[in-house]
């Protein structure tokens, strides 16, 4: 089971994602909170696989929010659901570990369609959100840190680029999952990218499929 936590100060919001995924057989909300300081309560209490968090609320805000939880919670993947698409909201809260960015105008299908991909490490950026993020990077990105990997870690690189998980990786490549994760820490540190969603953006940025 995917263990899910909502955060949003809509109460109505809030029930409307825990009723529809209630019904998917492999998906389990564990919490509900109506403001960032309690998201960051429950999440350091609960270590939930995925959180669902909403961006403006009273309080600390969803970027905060995801700033706190990465810290006390780093294994918990952050999908941001939200009606602002503006630079202000985008880059900030990528920056502080958001794992994926959504619009509240996501199908029900497309949200639990994003959380079963972030709880296999494979994140979900709405297009737009997705070409902002490669254009700020392509003005300031621009050496080719790509050229410091080794012709295998490259191989990596582009799959993660066409959003393949480990165990995929692995089985393209037929080697061990063990060794697939070494070269993607290993690749993360040579991009200077924190995480695959940096890495693929790079990939796409830098034309390498």
């Amino acid at each position: 089971m995917i263990r899910v936590m909502l955060v949003d100060d809509h109460e109505m919001v809030r029930m409307g994602l825990a009723a529809y995924l209630s019904t998917e057989d492999d998906i389990e909300v564990v919490a509900e909170a109506s403001s960032g300081e309690e998201g960051v309560r429950l999440a350091t209490q609960l270590s939930p696989d995925v959180i669902l968090m909403d961006l403006v609320m009273d309080g600390i805000g969803g970027i905060e929010a995801t700033r706190r939880i990465r810290e006390s919670c780093p294994s918990a993947k952050v999908i941001v659901l939200t009606s602002f698409i503006d630079d202000e909201k985008v880059y900030p809260v990528i920056e502080a570990g958001a794992f994926s960015y959504l619009l509240k105008t996501s199908r029900a299908s497309e949200i639990a369609r994003a959380i079963r991909s972030a709880a296999a490490g494979e994140p979900i950026l709405e297009s737009r959100v997705a070409s902002k993020i490669m254009a700020r990077f392509r003005h300031g990105q621009q050496a080719s840190l790509h050229e410091q990997l080794t012709p295998r870690e490259l191989e990596v690189l582009k799959l993660i680029g066409q959003g393949k998980s480990n165990q995929e990786i692995a089985d393209e490549l037929i080697i061990g999952i063990k060794t697939v994760k070494t070269h993607v820490s290993n690749i993360l540190a040579k991009l200077n990218v924190e995480d695959r969603t940096q890495a693929a953006i790079y990939v796409h940025t830098h034309h390498l499929q």
